[in-house]
């Protein structure tokens, strides 16, 4: 009888999709077992790896798989700039002059905003207002290669694959980097109004939107150039921001920079050039952004692509310090960092530092080694605090978990990196199970037909709710020979 009631429960625990009490059938291996074994996951690869505070294993299935991580290979950028940079390192933007040109230079700061632009353009105006020749923009520090090698050109105009540049911008206070916001409300009777922010000659709006009913504004700029076209309904009354990155990110920089130049009463008589900063130039104005320690907060939280990318090509910089910063140079740098931190970098491949790349391969075991090493650098405070937090509220604090787990044991528990492609779904990182265990968790799902994010909660939750020693032996039931990794060829998403 007892056996009957424990098979009922199970059976009703796989229906409603939950964990069946630990009892039933193994404690917490078993509780993962089943919930990686669901129906939906029929033909995907999934790779798990959890582990206890000294290391030692607790649940282990398809560990050694290479898998594509999305955006958790954020996690690995960002302890790679720690390491290579350090926690202190800061981006400066200066502005300098020779003769009757004004230079300004880029190290490839992601945090300029307006309001910093016009804090340089107030140093210049207190040095001097007129220029006779042009506005040169120096964005040399790195490369000229905007995107990575295998982003899908469809992501071109999207504002979270915008180009890297040495010299760029930043819409907003969250750092939205190469790309402006596009703005729009709904009116009643026309159509809705359409606005760029910051102001910029970069892009030519075409408004083919419609006031109506709910919102599906978009807008798409053409592949190669500058022509964004509005489309979709917006309810009158109603208002939105949607992103789109802009073609050239150091000339937009510069045309928000003479902007801000005029409202100082600044005035630069020639066009906009661009080449290197004369070493007999002047030093008129200089700023630096907050240091990399903070900048962790919109790079793991937010899951920021183009902070990593810009970080990939800082650490190329730091490499090798008489040449551009590169994804080459960068990416080697960050991957003999992480070397140096215990990962193997032999099953290890960087295609990019954001995750965009699908050249990008790891296993959940090097995921749980690097997030267990973290643990006892100098710099894990402040990697852990920039970690998305179940459940919590606030960009900058629950971050893209903010919406998850919420009532559950994982609930202000769990901080952990998302990850989202197409056909990719990816959570790694802490939690404290019920009485008191620190665990280190990577759960990656590659191929699976419908986004697998809530079962990824559901492992979370399991851990979060688990008590005591695991249930058995970690689970080796699903072999890593012969095991595939679904590879669409279809549209990214940002986080």
């Amino acid at each position: 009888m007892r056996r009957a009631r424990a098979l009922v429960v199970a059976v009703a625990a796989t229906l409603l999709g939950v964990p069946a009490p630990a009892a039933a059938a193994g404690g917490v291996t078993g509780d993962l077992d089943r919930i990686l074994t669901g129906a939906g996951l029929a033909g995907a690869t999934v790779a798990v790896d959890v582990r206890d505070a000294a290391g030692a294993a607790v649940y282990q299935r398809n560990s050694g798989l290479r898998v594509l991580p999305a955006s958790n290979q954020k996690l690995l950028t960002a302890a790679a700039a720690l390491e290579v940079l350090g926690p202190g390192y800061r981006f400066r933007t200066t502005v300098r002059a020779r003769g009757g040109d004004l230079h300004l230079r880029g190290q490839g700061d992601p945090t300029l905003t307006v309001a910093r632009f016009d804090g340089l353009a107030a140093d210049v105006a207190r040095s001097r207002k007129r220029f006779s020749g042009r506005l040169v923009v120096d964005d040399t520090w790195f490369d000229r290669v905007p995107f990575g090698l295998d982003w899908s050109w469809q992501d071109e105009s999207s504002g979270w694959a915008a180009g890297v540049s040495a010299l760029t911008f930043a819409a907003n206070e969250r750092s939205d980097t190469g790309a402006v916001e596009i703005r729009y409300r709904g009116a009643a009777g026309r159509r809705p109004s359409v606005t760029v922010w910051p102001p910029t000659r970069s892009v030519r709006v075409v408004n083919r939107a419609v006031t109506g009913r709910g919102d599906s504004v978009s807008a798409v700029r053409v592949h190669g150039g500058r022509t964004v076209t509005v489309t979709g309904s917006v309810a009158p009354g109603r208002s939105g921001t949607t992103l789109v990155s802009v073609p050239d990110p150091a000339l937009t920089a510069a045309g928000v920079f003479r902007a801000a130049l005029l409202r100082h009463g600044v005035t630069v008589a020639g066009g906009t050039g661009r080449g290197p900063v004369p070493r007999t130039a002047r030093t008129l104005a200089t700023r630096a952004s907050a240091p990399l320690r903070e900048m962790l907060r919109p790079l793991l939280k937010l899951s920021h692509n183009g902070i990593a990318e810009t970080l990939v090509k800082a650490m190329g910089r730091a490499a090798t310090p008489t040449r551009p910063g590169s994804w080459p140079t960068g990416l080697a740098a960050a991957t003999a960092a992480l070397g140096r931190l215990g990962v193997d970098t032999r099953l290890l491949t960087m295609g990019d530092g954001s995750g965009l790349s699908r050249r990008n391969w790891v296993t959940a075991r090097q995921l749980t080694t690097l997030l267990t090493v973290a643990r006892r650098r100098p710099w894990f405070p402040a990697f852990r605090a920039a970690l998305p937090v179940a459940g919590a509220a606030g960009p900058l604090v629950g971050g893209t978990l903010r919406h998850r787990m919420r009532g559950t044991a994982a609930a202000g528990n769990v901080r952990a990196k998302t990850g989202t492609l197409t056909g990719v779904n990816a959570l790694s990182g802490y939690v404290t199970t019920r009485d008191g265990r620190h665990l280190t968790f990577a759960a990656l799902i590659n191929g699976a037909l419908a986004g697998a994010g809530p079962t990824l909660d559901r492992v979370a939750v399991a851990l979060a709710g688990s008590t005591g020693t695991p249930g058995g032996q970690p689970s080796g039931r699903k072999a890593a020979t012969g095991a595939t990794v679904s590879r669409p060829i279809t549209r990214s998403e940002p986080r």
